[in-house]
């Protein structure tokens, strides 16, 4: 992170440290990460017993912009350009307990989500602390830093792998039938489903944290060492033939799970 990200980071991690329910503010996301830049967001990640109302939150922001935007659809969360700097500041807001539940749910409970299971603990592990008032997230982080559970492993495959294309409702079975009715949007939800459990497995396989939504590609490709050869095409080819309401999306799709079986057989998850 560039010192100007970092100075903005900061006063925004000073201003809701005043708050007594805040217990600790950290930022994560891209400007953490090899490829970022001057004109990446900032992501905030604001930490507290009791949520803050919308009402304190965007007041707090517009002691930083002129225009501070409430988005509570996804979750607690406020955005705005920073008046001095141009810089986009993205804050999201979790509660204590919640935070520290998703964290139990893959590392005590090893609990699988359908797709994105490992997405919070990703996001503990590379945070960069900015305020903790009592030593919490510096706690929560250090459990963080544990080795992938092998029993999450399997979890995450017992999950995601059957709707693959096992199942009589599969993504691919819906897929098929989406194609053949020229159904594009029935296509595209399904695609993304087929996208999401296949990277969660794929990650999982290799113990690596899935690292959310953005270049999903180009990060397995650089931090999975067991993938298919010719997965990037092979998705492409998948997405293409969704956007097309192609009737050989079935093909794509079998030609797609191939690939995967071949490294899940060669670890031994597939007899």
């Amino acid at each position: 992170m560039d010192q100007q990200h970092l100075a903005v980071a900061e006063k925004v991690a000073r201003r809701f440290s005043q708050l007594s329910e805040v217990q600790a503010v950290a930022v994560a996301g891209s400007q953490l990460s090899t490829d970022s830049n001057k004109s990446s967001d900032i992501d905030i990640y604001v930490y507290s017993i009791t949520e803050i109302p919308a009402h304190l939150r965007t007041a707090i922001g517009t002691e930083f912009s002129d225009a501070v935007e409430t988005n509570d659809f996804w979750g607690l969360g406020n955005e705005w350009i920073d008046r001095e700097t141009g810089i986009s500041v993205d804050v999201v807001f979790w509660t204590v307990n919640w935070i520290t539940d998703q964290l139990d749910r893959v590392l005590v409970r090893h609990e699988a989500s359908m797709g994105y299971t490992t997405c919070f603990w990703h996001t503990i592990k590379i945070s960069r602390i900015l305020f903790d008032r009592i030593n919490w997230f510096a706690q929560l982080q250090k459990q963080a830093m544990q080795d992938y559970p092998e029993p999450l492993v399997s979890a995450i495959l017992a999950n995601n792998y059957p709707v693959l294309r096992q199942i009589a409702s599969s993504y691919l079975t819906q897929l098929e039938k989406a194609a053949n009715r020229g159904d594009l949007v029935s296509l595209n939800h399904r695609t993304a489903a087929v996208l999401a459990s296949y990277f969660d497995i794929l990650f999982a396989i290799n113990r690596v944290l899935h690292p959310g939504e953005k270049r999903l590609i180009d990060l397995a490709e650089e931090l999975c060492t067991k993938r298919p050869i010719a997965m990037r095409t092979e998705i492409n080819a998948v997405i293409q033939a969704s956007a097309n309401a192609n009737k050989e999306i079935g093909v794509m799709v079998n030609r797609l799970i191939d690939s995967l079986d071949k490294i899940l057989q060669a670890d031994g998850f597939l007899i």
